[in-house]
């Protein structure tokens, strides 16, 4: 056997990583006896985006608001953009900020439509996860949720419910069985919701497929939520997360993968953090703690995973999900369940922030506002600086 990622590491003058966390992780895990040997030889170079194609060219109506405001010199160097932030919280700055965010949802709606005969509404809050279906990523979480909010709104028709239409999107490998069996339960789940009139249009579900660079940049400014949920300590990066901050969207996310330097660049009142760090997976990891306590004391959690595996929404194939729920009882290795009470209080203080408009489209603003820093002309720039040299 050949441990290709040590050889790399022997052979090269320098490694980095390419978010920070993702850095400190490779020096105290799976590279810790080469750094002791070369301390200096692991640095860091977070992602970047290109703000050409993932700003300027799929959200043109941002940026002419933006230039409007600012001037165009952001184009050429987008470390301008931060001046945007003086204008966030300007009334009439937030209602063009907010015309120009329904106008792309308008788009996003007539795709969903025109692929997936489903209507939804540009006045919803468009909840959006995209990105390659993996357990780490933890599309599972939210579609639990999403299962647990329909039953709520169910039991609770006098309630006030805010309107959401929850996006997802992205491509499993092959062979990965979970995964695609993950996309089916998305569809599953879309299928009644979608159709239960006593949901009354407030929650719709979609699964748009084919999942592309082209479709990506009518998500992208769509989003008005950016769902960052992976489990902390194993996204190595992510550049979602950077294209949904550019085009305005709010995150709700761990502290995980750049989502960690996303918060400083942006201030914990414009994300919504929740979920365990990695420091915490790690140790229950390492005491092989049990997750059926964590379930047993959500009866949330408990009754949306006993609705998915007693066959609720796979009537034709009761058993068709009894192994991946299974699973959370048994070892729940990615913590779903673990972070599934945080997660749902998380998306109720979303529902509250949408319900104050200026407050969301101030945090929207902001997200735009402080997206330069992760633009990939700055990663280059480092790249060439501290490594070609």
């Amino acid at each position: 056997r050949v441990r290709m990622g040590q050889l790399a590491f022997v052979g090269s003058h320098s490694v980095n990583g390419v978010a920070a966390l993702h850095t400190e992780l490779m020096k105290e895990t799976v590279f810790v006896d080469l750094h002791r040997l070369y301390p200096t030889r692991i640095n860091n170079k977070t992602n970047g985006v290109t703000p050409r194609r993932w700003l300027f060219q799929c959200n043109p109506d941002l940026t002419r608001l933006v230039a409007d405001r600012i001037g165009p010199a952001f184009m050429d160097d987008i470390d301008k953009l931060a001046d945007l932030d003086a204008h966030a919280d300007d009334p009439g700055f937030q209602e063009q900020f907010a015309a120009v965010k329904r106008a792309n949802k308008v788009e996003l709606a007539r795709v969903i439509k025109d692929r997936l005969h489903v209507t939804v509404s540009p006045d919803a809050l468009f909840d959006v996860q995209v990105k390659r279906i993996h357990e780490y990523k933890r599309q599972l979480l939210n579609i639990i949720e999403a299962v647990a909010q329909y039953q709520a709104i169910r039991s609770h028709p006098e309630k006030d419910w805010v309107p959401r239409v929850k996006v997802f999107a992205g491509k499993a490998a092959p062979s990965y069985w979970n995964a695609k069996l993950i996309i089916k339960l998305i569809n599953d789940v879309a299928k009644v919701i979608n159709n239960d009139p006593a949901v009354r249009g407030l929650l719709k579900v979609v699964f748009l497929p084919n999942y592309n660079v082209s479709l990506a940049e009518v998500i992208m400014p769509a989003a008005d939520l950016s769902e960052q949920i992976s489990t902390a300590g194993m996204e190595a990066s992510g550049t979602g997360n950077m294209k949904f901050m550019a085009n305005g969207a709010v995150t709700i996310g761990t502290l995980d993968g750049a989502n960690v330097e996303m918060l400083e660049a942006v201030g914990d009142r414009n994300m919504v953090i929740f979920g365990l760090t990695a420091e915490k997976v790690a140790d229950k990891r390492a005491r092989s703690e049990m997750p059926r306590a964590a379930i047993d004391a959500s009866p949330i959690l408990t009754e949306a995973l006993e609705a998915i595996s007693s066959g609720v929404f796979s009537p034709d194939d009761p058993h068709r999900y009894r192994d991946l729920i299974g699973g959370l009882y048994d070892h729940d290795w990615f913590m779903v369940a673990r972070d599934f009470d945080g997660y749902a209080a998380a998306q109720r203080k979303v529902d509250s922030l949408w319900t104050q408009p200026r407050k969301w489209y101030a945090m929207a603003a902001r997200n735009t506002a402080h997206a330069g820093w992760f633009s990939s002309d700055r990663t280059i720039r480092q790249y060439a600086e501290d490594i070609w040299d």
